[in-house]
């Protein structure tokens, strides 16, 4: 038995460890798990989904939805945002999701509830419009 949980453990860093190696880029449990289709250790499928849903809820991880990306996505959270705080931005011209954390959005968190009741689920949050490089390519 200690063997197996000795294995799992493996998996679990393994996966963590390649999060991680993605410098807060999101990332879709498929994603991770074609990563580790044929590489060492070998993680299957339903060990990715597994341990995202731990990692998740002990607060390791962030998961948010988008339109067009099936399934959740998947952030590092290295303690340095409060779960509030966080607001994604979908490029509509090149795909490109990006994480902002910035006083702002949580102040416009706050106002929205404080004043209009709404309490922003910010797993689900996201705002469209155009990068820097695709504006800069105009």
């Amino acid at each position: 038995m200690a063997r197996h949980e000795s294995y799992n453990t493996k998996q679990r860093e393994a996966i963590l460890g390649y999060i991680r190696s993605l410098d807060g880029e999101h990332v879709t449990a498929a994603q991770i798990a074609e990563h580790f289709k044929s590489g060492a250790p070998r993680v299957g499928r339903s060990t990715v989904y597994r341990y995202l849903g731990r990692l998740t809820d002990c607060g390791v991880l962030r998961k948010f939805f988008t339109d067009g990306v099936a399934g959740a996505c998947y952030q590092h959270e290295d303690g340095t945002a409060s779960p509030r705080a966080s607001l994604h931005l979908k490029c509509e011209n090149c795909g490109g999701l990006f994480h902002l954390e910035c006083e702002t959005a949580s102040d416009l968190q706050s106002h929205v509830l404080s004043e209009h009741a709404f309490n922003i689920n910010p797993a689900r949050t996201v705002l469209y419009g155009r990068c820097g490089g695709c504006r800069a390519s105009l």
